[in-house]
């Protein structure tokens, strides 16, 4: 047999590499309406994370990793009193964010929740912004960091924002990594090690580094995301890609070396170990597009998929109140991405598994003609009328919902919900094909988010500093020279 002893030159850098470096250092001017989004999502996102904090499964994995830590000029966690080192705050931001499955979503081949990126964002701007004013280095093996940076302002947040949401968008356009069993919190870590980078003040190669050692670290099993075993952590793997970021942000500015080849190597690389000898490729170029057209979650702490059959079971609240035991099936027309994700019979475990379940949270919508967080917890899941009505459910794929989905100009989330009786009368069949937090309803959602907001602001803060945190967000140009730090100061508790 004859051998071949492979070649150790080294190759230049992956393009994807290079392109995403490129992007993170260079793109510094979105669009009016990608900054307008990112100021909305900005709170929206910070909202969501505030609302988690009243959930001790939640807090309990919140603070120092050894209690009783804390940084001078650290990082700090919004709604708390916390104050870490970025790796640590950042793990806390996400993880409080992602925790009640309510804010931002990202529909494409590859799903996923950009917004998750603010946990990296807001602790890097938080900690060097911090340090900055205070004229202090921020690490013995960074002393250079500090004197590379003013304060950041908000607007550098935003811009980073709008960076983050396009990596891992348009990533996601047509690389779908959950259907060869990966997480998609694969793209988060891959989009805050990028943007954070860029924010301490990387170069290029450095940049390029730090992905490169984003992609050797592979991805998470999508397991905890699927029945039978559904569960918390899907909450806070999100907390732990951001943290990952940084960290690898953070041992790419010491010089530490990258892998060129990571994603191409042959038999070693990314995407023939772990891909299936795919590409990974960007579907366009990288702009604003995702933030432009990022979904919301305005109405229902509900997986995306389920957002509009939620939506037509409230609409069909008031037929059907009165009238449970009369019912003889209840029809869900939906498309081929929610039955694959969140159709799902049999026992419900705990409040991660009911947030993924298409029949549970529409029997939520009907019965009581809302769908808030509570709702997945124990003690309303023990509420026989639920079952017993997601025992009537049946649950059918509409091919033209499912061909809109993925449709680029369209980008619909279509469900319809439809009720019979045992006498033989029937609702009128409830379609909802955009959901309040679509692009195409942005008039009417950024009220109500701002509502959604000030309903968490003040439950947590006290009706008085609600309105000063909201009203933060009313004047754009005031908000965007705001000082990072001095923005984040207004959330501690």
């Amino acid at each position: 047999m004859s051998h071949v002893t492979p070649s150790n030159l080294r190759p230049p850098s992956d393009q994807l590499l290079a392109d995403l470096a490129d992007y993170a250092l260079n793109f510094t001017a979105p669009s009016d309406e990608a900054l307008d989004t990112a100021r909305w999502c900005l709170l929206d996102t910070l909202a969501c994370g505030i609302l988690a904090l009243a959930y001790p499964a939640c807090t309990k994995l919140l603070g120092p990793v050894v209690s009783g830590t804390t940084i001078v000029n650290g990082a700090r966690v919004p709604g708390t009193a916390y104050e870490l080192d970025p790796v640590q705050a950042a793990f806390n931001i996400g993880t409080i964010i992602r925790w009640l499955d309510f804010n931002d979503t990202w529909l494409a081949a590859e799903w996923g929740h950009p917004s998750d990126n603010l946990g990296s964002i807001l602790a890097t701007a938080d900690w060097l912004s911090r340090n900055a004013a205070a004229g202090t280095p921020v690490s013995a093996f960074h002393s250079s960091l500090v004197t590379r940076h003013s304060p950041l302002t908000v607007r550098d947040v935003l811009v980073a924002m709008v960076k983050a949401h396009e990596i891992q968008g348009i990533l996601a356009l047509e690389n779908s990594f959950n259907r060869v069993g990966l997480d998609h919190v694969l793209l988060v870590r891959v989009a805050s090690t990028a943007v954070t980078t860029a924010m301490l003040g990387g170069t290029r190669d450095q940049v390029i580094a730090a992905l490169s050692h984003a992609w050797l670290d592979g991805s998470a099993l999508r397991t905890y995301r699927h029945a039978p075993n559904t569960g918390s952590r899907k909450s806070w793997a999100a907390g732990d890609a951001t943290s990952r970021a940084i960290r690898l942000a953070l041992i790419a500015m010491t010089g530490e070396m990258g892998y060129p080849s990571v994603l191409t190597a042959k038999t070693w690389g990314f995407q023939d170990v772990s891909f299936k000898g795919q590409p990974v490729k960007l579907a366009r170029p990288l702009g604003s597009y995702v933030m432009e057209n990022v979904l919301f979650k305005i109405s229902f702490p509900a997986e995306f998929h389920a957002q509009t059959a939620v939506e037509c079971a409230v609409q069909l609240h008031p037929q059907v109140r009165d009238r449970l035991d009369a019912i003889e099936r209840v029809e869900l027309t939906t498309h081929e991405s929610a039955i694959r994700i969140i159709d799902k019979t049999g026992p419900l475990h705990n409040p991660a598994d009911r947030d993924h379940c298409l029949q549970y949270m529409t029997a939520i919508g009907l019965i009581f003609g809302n769908l808030i967080a509570e709702d997945y917890e124990d003690k309303t899941a023990a509420d026989p009328r639920i079952d017993a009505l997601r025992a009537k459910m049946t649950v059918t794929e509409d091919k033209q919902y499912s061909r809109d989905y993925l449709d680029a100009d369209k980008r619909s989330i279509a469900n319809a919900v439809q009720v019979f009786f045992r006498e033989g009368t029937s609702t009128e069949k409830i379609a909802v094909e955009y959901p309040i937090g679509h692009r195409r309803r942005r008039k009417d959602g950024i009220p109500l988010l701002q509502q959604k907001a000030a309903a968490a602001f003040t439950a947590h803060y006290g009706q008085s500093k609600s309105e000063n945190l909201t009203s933060l967000f009313t004047d754009c140009a005031k908000l965007e020279t705001m000082s990072s730090h001095e923005f984040v100061s207004s959330f501690v508790k």
